[in-house]
């Protein structure tokens, strides 16, 4: 069965198609309302900012199908940007609506954390949160299989993801907080890491969620 990837105009598309590819899957790259509530599964990736995002979906007529299609029960795997906007509201640039599909809050890492060599004193952070850390498998599920706990993923964001629902919290992360880094809720994955960016690891996630959505 063919993966189908959102285009709404942000988001590294072929390198995500590519990952599909490399597990000798296919995958293909979509436009359209109608290409979408057709599809049988869905990957959104997005890099960049969330307002954005919400806009460009908006002007391509996208909402709609993609919501349709979440609600329908048809696999969905969600990238970075993909992960953030289902939840209720950013507080990137102000509080910012998002779509509303998990309950929940985007905060913005704080640039400062405790030195735990000194109670008193304080480490900066650089932001965003770029290059490779590891995951700390909290829930089993079907989309982390032959992924070992403490797995390095790769990482580009200033933003996390507080579900109101903690049930659903399959991956956590540190920097400077243990933040939320996957989610999974019955047909939705969704993971602040870039699967197709994460060598063998990423590529294996990518490979679980095409043999779910078969």
């Amino acid at each position: 069965m063919s993966i189908s990837i959102i285009d709404y105009g942000m988001g590294n598309l072929r390198s995500v198609q590519k990952g599909f590819e490399k597990k000798e899957l296919e995958a293909k790259i979509i436009h359209t309302p109608q290409e979408v509530l057709d599809a049988k599964a869905l990957v959104l990736p997005g890099v960049g900012a969330f307002k954005n995002c919400l806009k460009n979906l908006e002007f391509f007529k996208l909402i709609p199908p993609l919501l349709s299609s979440i609600a329908s029960g048809k696999p969905f795997m969600g990238i970075c940007l993909g992960l953030q906007i289902l939840f209720s509201e950013s507080e990137e640039f102000g509080k910012t609506p998002g779509l509303d599909v998990i309950k929940g809050k985007v905060t913005r890492f704080t640039t400062e954390k405790p030195d735990i060599e000194s109670e008193n004193s304080l480490t900066h952070l650089k932001i965003p949160h770029m290059g490779w850390n590891t995951i700390k498998i909290r829930k089993a599920n079907p989309y982390l299989q032959n992924i070992q706990d403490s797995s390095f993923l790769y990482f580009v964001h200033s933003y996390y993801v507080t579900p109101e629902e903690t049930d659903m919290v399959t991956t956590t992360t540190n920097y400077g907080v243990e933040f939320v880094s996957s989610i999974w809720k019955d047909n939705i994955f969704a993971c602040q890491f870039h699967p197709e960016k994460s060598q063998s690891v990423g590529l294996q996630i990518l490979k679980n969620f095409a043999e779910i959505a078969k």
